[in-house]
């Protein structure tokens, strides 16, 4: 059966065509599923029965079923969920100031294999469909009664592997007449697939741009990231260039700092260098030790240190706070194996 939340608003309107239906139909249908977030079509009481049944006969609502949930002291919480088919993946719920932000995934398992990230090792099954990505919104803001104001596909997955279905689940986030979650409040991360930021720059989305980046010359980015052996860091930051010129928008450099790697003060020169005279902002991140891996965080003293010598320099850099780390929950912690439980 098909995912009825795979279809944003238009191609919901054409499905509806194709039914003999009318166009508004579809909206409203659009408007429970988003607006009222009903979990069966039997709910859609604005419409005819027999309608509803012949919904009920041609498409499935792919209500995830919650495995598991943990929260964090400081008040982050993970979902395990089941995405019905035997697979499973997390989501996490982070708590700012300026509202709640969800960590999505867009892939179950992924084919990067960066070395600082629990995702790597585990087998590639399948990209995620647009209905897929946004049950995952749809899931947390029923369990939690609340609303996410912003989204981070910052998950497992690279998001730019399952471009299109990342860009229709944002179509769908975007609509008013759905959840209504403004573009400059999503987030995009990749490990750098510069084809797809070349594209996504033409295309002139509104949503923010973050590269992981992690270092600042070849032999140590492809020794941490095997994606810069296909795209060197010369071709990413052309491309990068690109993106800035074509939007003016900003690109949020993501930087792990992992000890006695790439967070000594050669780096910091090196990244100065690097983003000179680029709209850029550095996401520094305490890197998370994960199973097997060979990475460890690097100093408090080191982190502050990399951080004022790039803002000394220009470069804008903030570092990120540590959240959800006590379940894993934190970046580069996510996989889609179950949850232990405290």
């Amino acid at each position: 059966m098909k995912n009825i939340k795979d279809y944003n608003l238009d191609e919901l309107k054409n499905e509806f065509k194709n039914m003999n239906e009318r166009p508004y139909r579809a909206e409203q249908v659009f408007t429970w599923l988003y607006k009222d977030k009903v979990k069966s079509f039997d709910e859609m009481t604005n419409i005819s029965k027999e309608l509803r049944e012949k919904l009920k006969q041609e498409y499935t609502m792919c209500n995830f079923k919650i495995v598991k949930k943990l929260e964090s002291k400081d008040g982050t919480k993970k979902y395990l969920f089941d995405v019905l088919d035997g697979n499973m993946i997390e989501t996490v719920l982070m708590q700012y100031h300026h509202g709640k932000t969800l960590c999505v995934s867009s892939q179950i398992g992924c084919k990067m294999g960066c070395k600082f990230c629990a995702s790597t090792g585990i087998p590639f099954v399948r990209n995620l469909s647009s209905g897929e990505i946004v049950e995952q919104i749809l899931a947390v803001e029923q369990d939690e009664n609340t609303k996410i104001s912003n989204i981070v596909f910052m998950g497992i997955g690279e998001p730019f592997d399952n471009y299109e279905n990342v860009l229709n689940a944002i179509g769908i986030l975007n609509n008013q007449k759905g959840l209504n979650i403004g573009a400059r409040h999503i987030s995009i991360s990749t490990s750098g697939v510069v084809p797809k930021i070349y594209d996504l720059a033409d295309r002139k989305t509104q949503c923010t741009l973050s590269i992981s980046l992690h270092a600042t010359n070849n032999e140590k980015r492809s020794s941490m990231m095997p994606v810069n052996n296909a795209y060197p860091i010369e071709e990413l930051m052309k491309a990068c260039k690109y993106y800035i010129e074509k939007t003016n928008k900003r690109i949020s450099f993501e930087y792990a700092l992992a000890k006695d790697n790439n967070d000594n003060l050669e780096d910091a020169k090196e990244l100065v260098k690097l983003l000179h005279g680029m709209l850029a902002h550095v996401n520094l991140i305490p890197i998370n030790k994960i199973e097997n891996g060979k990475f460890v965080k690097s100093t408090d003293k080191n982190i502050i240190k990399f951080r004022d010598y790039l803002n000394e320099h220009g470069i804008v850099a903030t570092i990120r706070r540590e959240l959800g780390s006590d379940i894993e929950a934190a970046c580069g912690q996510l996989r889609r194996k179950s949850i232990e439980k405290n």
